[in-house]
């Protein structure tokens, strides 16, 4: 029997700019997104019924029937083959890192190697747009803004209400990222917005010549949510504090609609010891670090 291992990094919105908001009530944004080396990992297995198990370290609370995205992801992928789905939670829910829709977007990958022979690990065809692809899309974005694009997990500017994608460059970086366990509902900070206009970023992006440019110039940016998300909150002050007190930290900003928050680093040495500093002074709190980039070929699924 088939089984297919995938990898699902979580989303990092290094830059979130609310730029409008539509008749429908979506918001217009203008983001860029990027991955880190920390996730979710999914087992999927060919299966009489489909089904969803979730273990790991923050499995706690965590749904297994079909409010899990991953599991209505799933359902949508071509074939209409049975599954069972074993999701290992490593990443905190509500938490402002994309970790439900990089889970749907990782069960949908793996979908397809479970149902089509032939395709390698490195095989990323089925997240390049084609005419077959778009009732799918469309599908997915239903699910949720984020998860067309947690489907092909690169660096990204972000616009529209999630569907606008473009890839972009940035130079490796290093992440430490921090969570009070806090669970904060993203419709809430939304709804604590007070100004929905804002400026977006440049029409065209910089060239960086390194990390530290990069970083300079993210620091430019905002995330326009964090200010509200604070007041709902208020531990994401504690959480920026320590981050930006981290040896080597050129950025703390918090993540998405938080309340993880993270720092940015250009030496992988600094962000090691600032995770584990981190782990020390606040053990209370979820504590991670990683690469930060592409993380396509780390995701791609895989046939055991």
């Amino acid at each position: 029997m088939t089984t297919v291992n995938v990898f699902a990094p979580a989303k990092i919105n290094l830059t979130l700019h609310v730029v409008g908001q539509r008749d429908d009530g979506y918001h217009e944004l203008d983001s860029i997104v990027a991955f880190a080396s920390i996730g979710d990992r999914l087992t999927l297995q060919e299966a009489e019924i489909s089904s969803l198990t979730v273990e790991g370290p923050e499995a706690t609370g965590v749904p297994a029937d079909m409010d899990n995205l991953a599991l209505r992801a799933a359902s949508l992928a071509p074939g209409g083959k049975n599954v069972a789905i074993t999701l290992e939670k490593n990443l905190p829910a509500a938490s402002g890192i994309g970790g439900g829709s990089s889970d749907a977007a990782a069960a949908f990958r793996g979908m397809l190697l479970l149902g089509e022979d032939g395709k390698t690990s490195a095989d990323t065809s089925w997240a390049m747009p084609n005419a077959a692809m778009e009732p799918v899309a469309s599908a997915l974005l239903a699910l949720g803004a984020d998860v067309p694009m947690c489907l092909l997990p690169r660096v990204q500017r972000v616009q529209g209400i999630g569907e606008q994608l473009a890839p972009i460059s940035l130079p490796q970086m290093y992440i430490v990222l921090a969570n009070p366990r806090i669970p904060i509902a993203t419709p809430q900070v939304f709804q604590a917005l007070t100004e929905k206009s804002h400026t977006r970023m440049p029409a065209e992006l910089p060239d960086f010549n390194d990390a530290t440019s990069a970083i300079e110039w993210l620091g430019e940016q905002r995330n326009d949510l964090e200010v509200a998300a604070r007041k709902l909150v208020p531990q994401i002050g504690d959480v920026l504090a320590h981050l930006a007190e981290c040896d080597g930290a050129g950025l703390a900003r918090m993540s998405g609609s938080g309340a993880t928050c993270f720092a940015l680093f250009s030496s992988k040495e600094a962000a090691i010891a600032a995770a584990e500093n981190l782990v020390r002074q606040c053990p209370s709190w979820w504590v991670a670090g990683g690469t930060l980039g592409n993380m396509v070929e780390l995701a791609a699924p895989t046939r055991v």
